[in-house]
């Protein structure tokens, strides 16, 4: 199964601790806020995803099921 992320991204506040968690898809741009190097992950990347995720501490990441009526994990 395949995974779909959606970030708040205006909602950053620029901590990096997505991308200190998981730097194989977490990344800091010039601007200073994180961005996910691709938002269509495999369920091999989802446990390092899921990480970033639970370590956001505004909770702007969430990661669902990628179909019509998929499920939000986060």
């Amino acid at each position: 199964m395949d995974y779909n992320i959606e970030q708040e991204r205006e909602k950053c506040i620029m901590c990096g601790a997505c991308a200190g968690t998981c730097p194989d898809n977490w990344e800091m741009k010039e601007d200073g806020k994180s961005s996910p190097k691709k938002t269509s992950i495999s369920e091999d990347e989802l446990d390092c995803n899921m990480s970033a995720a639970q370590s956001c501490p505004v909770n702007i990441i969430h990661i669902k099921e990628d179909k019509e009526d998929g499920k939000q994990l986060i």
